[in-house]
């Protein structure tokens, strides 16, 4: 019940300076402090006695207090406020004041010029003429707005013709009185006005236009509307869009020029959202070929802009398509019937239950023309209270009349120009200017009401009212669904508050809103772990084997047969297979193990490993073939070569390989180092009836002119390998003490070579599968080192250990019996020896003789002064005279024999 308290006077004189309204109270969480009401007036509270009233301090949120005046006074200024969440009233910078009355007759008359369609494509007169006459006897009846002037209205039927309204649009214009603004309905009829208009500096106020041309700011620079643009649709599609988180949508639209300005408007705002229209397709009058490029397009979200005729069509072949259901969501514009998709309808060959399974679960949007909460308008109306209001002054049944859903755009016209009148005026307390001084050449009033019109605000029955640049009404819009066959209300959305109020009533077939796109899931192909352990297995027991060799021929260094195979480069040979094999285990990392950040680094472990192997272990056994085709293969008078051998030589041609890889390499790292790719392939579906698609992606190595690298590295490095395939074949029968295992060394250079030489390019092509590559690459790396290591060890720990040649360096000139290539190196080396110390005996036996032999001449001389000769002795001594010298020399191994004639 309403009690109406006029509150005692006294305590009006002691209020504090700005009561009546205009003092803002203290926030509190308990609701809004009482104010003091107006003077000569009072305050109407819901459901308080006087009593209660005294007895609190707070009233609370969303309570509504209402200001009445004394005698013959009105009240001037907000006459209804509301408790707001914050603790303070509505409208506190607005004061409410009783003022006297003004008689009719003393206000001075404004004239409204106004074209309602009756009749024709769309009759929206029939309830807005009724709902315009309703808002200007309440804008009259209130002292607070237009408290000098008088609003009345000269109107006619339009018929909703351009050509009828022309000619009323004259009769207006060129009779008196002067009007001061126009109000057209209809869009082809408000295009003609609004076009015109400016030509006599006049304001248009449309309560009925939707076309999305009118907001044309260039082509109608004085235009107004309360009827929101058909492009008001999008705010709420965008805001969607992004609350169901879709980037990707796809439109098909009727091609007319509504539904094309509308849609490249959201083409606009989609952009500025992050979304992208990916698909865009139209059809005159068939959509079937659009209907089937969505499909083959993989379209998902799809906006469709068309008339309710066209709608069954496109339907009909969405069903025929399958491109309805879970996967898929449909937005449609609301104004069509509830029922449309159950129309008979002879140019579809479709059933209505295949109509009804098609549209099942769209998305609608319809502009909110009647404000759905239950508060009051600046008029003190709720919008129930207006429709009951209008009802009682219309002829008809509602469902009969035109225009009954435009109706609050109408009434709702009359107070935003009643608003901008006012503030023209200067009857919000401001200094203005006289309305009664407009004519059609004053551009000045014309620009202030311009100015006041774009700068409406205010909450009407149709809901709050405020124009966007375009001079175009922004209003809510409602959200709705087909749920089961019937249209539910799901949500309204405020555009120019960016406020979404959703009732969470939305349904979805699968259960929760379609991805925008099929979902791509992106999964790394990673290498088989029973692979990479295998091998890293193999590649262990190399390592340890290296460790072996290496140990036992720094161990026998001091053996003549392992000092005559170059132990050390046999040493650098099994560091070099040690480097390669450990350069397995980084080969077989990926991102199974390491993040994407320790992947460079492992990227450049494999590249040094295997380069630095590479370079030590088939470089050393490079040198020593080299060595010995350089030698074996001179000409007679460089045979003197052979008996020397400089170590140094070697070992710095293996620097020499070794340092051209550390340049390379470095310069490479330094200049284009290597780091993370990822190398697509094409979309796999699963096996599951769900809407992904697996990705697969692989993790390379790579850098950005990979090929040039490759091809410097792999041509160097394929040079040295067929040169070494060469030297070796060439010096296969080639026997040298120098090098004793250089027949073993070529053998490994055959196997090396040939791995190598076909793994690359293998590994190259297999690059994509990474078992593949790794294995060959792996197996190609292990099977060589265990090669080398077998080829260059193995026989000389036989050797050693079978004959114990590691006991004694004497011993090895006494070994007789080996293998046959050693066996002959070794009788060749004791032949050499043995003629050298034949050469140095006969030389001094040589010199002997010649010394005896000049004896034997001086004694001889001495002897034959002293005596004469005599006859030989008949008992057989020694002949008389000198002896005779050696006829030859013998040796027979170590002793030498002179024999005499």
């Amino acid at each position: 019940m309403l009690l109406l308290l006029l509150l005692p006077l006294a305590p009006l004189f002691l209020r504090p300076p700005g009561a009546g309204g205009a003092q803002t109270p203290n926030a509190t969480s308990e609701g809004c402090q009482i104010i003091h009401p107006p003077w000569e007036g009072g305050i109407r509270y819901r459901g308080l006695t006087r009593d209660q009233v005294k007895a609190i301090n707070f009233l609370p949120v969303d309570y509504e207090i209402e200001y009445v005046c004394r005698g013959e006074r009105e009240v001037v200024g907000p006459k209804v406020r509301k408790c707001l969440a914050n603790g303070s009233w509505t409208d506190m910078d607005t004061p409410s004041r009783c003022v006297n009355r003004t008689p009719h007759s003393e206000r001075r008359a404004v004239y409204i010029g106004a074209l309602f369609p009756m009749s024709g494509g769309w009759p929206g007169g029939q309830a807005c003429q009724p709902a315009v006459e309703m808002a200007l006897e309440d804008v009259n009846s209130r002292r607070d707005i237009l408290p000098d002037y008088e609003l009345k209205l000269i109107h006619h039927d339009s018929k909703c013709d351009p050509g009828q309204a022309t000619k009323y649009l004259y009769e207006l214009l060129y009779n008196d009185p002067i009007k001061i603004i126009l109000m057209p309905g209809c869009s082809s009829v408000s295009t003609l006005v609004a076009e015109a208009a400016r030509m006599w500096n006049l304001i248009v106020l449309s309560y009925g236009s939707s076309s999305p041309a009118l907001s044309n700011r260039q082509r109608f620079p004085t235009f107004f509307r309360t009827h929101p643009s058909a492009t008001l649709h999008n705010p709420t599609r965008v805001k969607l869009f992004e609350k169901w988180g879709w980037k990707k949508i796809a439109t098909i639209q009727q091609t007319t020029e509504v539904f094309t300005s509308t849609l490249d408007d959201l083409e606009e705002r989609v952009k500025e959202a992050g979304i992208e229209i990916t698909f865009r397709q139209s059809f005159f009058s068939d959509p079937a070929v659009p209907v089937k490029n969505l499909k083959r397009q993989d379209a998902r979200i799809i906006v469709g802009l068309f008339y309710e005729t066209e709608a069954r069509k496109v339907f009909c072949e969405v069903y025929k398509e399958r491109l309805f259901g879970k996967k898929y969501v449909w937005f449609l514009i609301g104004w069509y019937a509830d029922n449309w998709f159950k129309i008979y309808d002879p140019s579809i060959n479709c059933t209505v239950d295949e109509m009804t399974e098609a549209v099942e679960g769209h998305i609608t949007t319809e502009i909110v023309m009647l404000n759905p909460a239950n508060t009051r308008s600046i008029s003190n109306m709720t919008s129930q209270e207006f429709v009951e209001k209008l009802t009682k002054r219309l002829k008809r049944h509602p469902e009969e009349t035109g225009g009954f859903q435009e109706a609050p755009l109408a009434y709702d016209a009359i107070w935003a120009l009643a608003l901008a009148l006012n503030k023209t005026s200067g009857g919000g307390g401001h200094s203005g200017v006289r309305l009664e001084d407009f004519n059609y050449n004053n551009q000045t009033i014309t620009d202030q009401i311009y100015r006041a019109m774009n700068s409406s605000s205010f909450e009407g029955v149709s809901g709050h009212v405020v124009f966007d640049a375009s001079g175009s009404r922004m209003a809510w819009t409602l959200i709705e669904q087909l749920q089961g066959g019937s249209y539910k209300k799901i949500g309204y959305y405020d555009s120019t508050k960016d406020d979404l109020s959703w009732s969470k009533t939305d349904k979805w077939i699968g259960g929760s809103p379609p991805a925008d796109q099929t979902l791509v899931i992106k999964t790394f192909r990673f290498l088989s772990q029973k692979l990479f352990i295998s091998v890293s297995v193999l590649s262990s027991l190399g390592i340890v084997l290296a460790v072996v060799c290496l140990s036992f021929n720094i161990y026998n260094s001091h053996v003549r047969y392992i000092q005559n195979s170059q132990p050390n480069l046999n040493n650098l040979t099994a560091v070099g297979c040690s480097l390669a094999l450990a350069a397995v285990f980084p080969l077989g990392l990926d991102g199974y193990h390491i993040g994407r950040n320790q992947f460079p680094f492992v990227c450049q472990a494999r590249l040094w490993l295997l380069g630095l192997g590479f370079s030590l272990g088939y470089g050393s056994m490079f040198t020593k073939i080299w060595w010995v085709h350089t030698v074996f293969t001179k000409k007679e008078e460089k045979k003197e070569w052979r008996k020397t051998l400089e170590p140094w030589k070697l070992y710095a041609t293996v620097g020499l390989l070794v340092g051209m890889d550390v340049l390379t390499l470095a310069i490479w790292q330094i200049v284009d180092p290597l780091h993370r790719t990822i190398e697509t392939f094409a979309k796999e579906e699963p096996k599951e009836d769900i809407d992904v698609s697996i990705l697969p992606q692989l993790e390379h190595c790579s850098s950005r002119k990979m090929n040039t690298w490759l091809g410097i590295f792999y041509g160097y490095k394929g040079l040295l390998l067929l040169l070494g395939i060469f030297l070796a074949y060439e010096t296969k029968s080639v026997s040298t003490e120098k090098i004793n295992d250089h027949r073993a060394v070529g053998m490994a250079i055959y196997n090396v070579a040939v791995l190598c030489l076909i793994t690359a390019p293998v590994t190259m092509i297999l690059s994509s599968q990474q078992d593949a590559a790794f294995a060959f690459a792996s197996l190609a790396i292990v099977f060589s080192s265990y090669i080398t290591l077998v080829v260059l060890f193995v026989p000389k720990m036989r050797r050693l250990i079978t004959r114990g040649e590691w006991q004694s360096e004497a011993q090895d000139t006494m070994k007789t019996g080996s293998s046959t290539n050693n066996n002959e190196e070794e009788k060749s080396r004791l032949l050499e020896k043995e003629n050298r110390e034949l050469e140095k005996i006969i030389a001094e036996k040589e010199e002997r003789v010649s010394e005896l032999r000049h004896q034997l001449q001086s004694r001889q001389q001495l002897r034959s002064r002293r005596h004469p000769p005599t006859p030989p002795d008949p008992s057989g001594g020694l002949p008389r005279g000198p002896p005779e010298p050696p006829d030859r020399l013998s040796c027979d191994g170590s002793r030498v024999h002179l024999l005499y004639k």
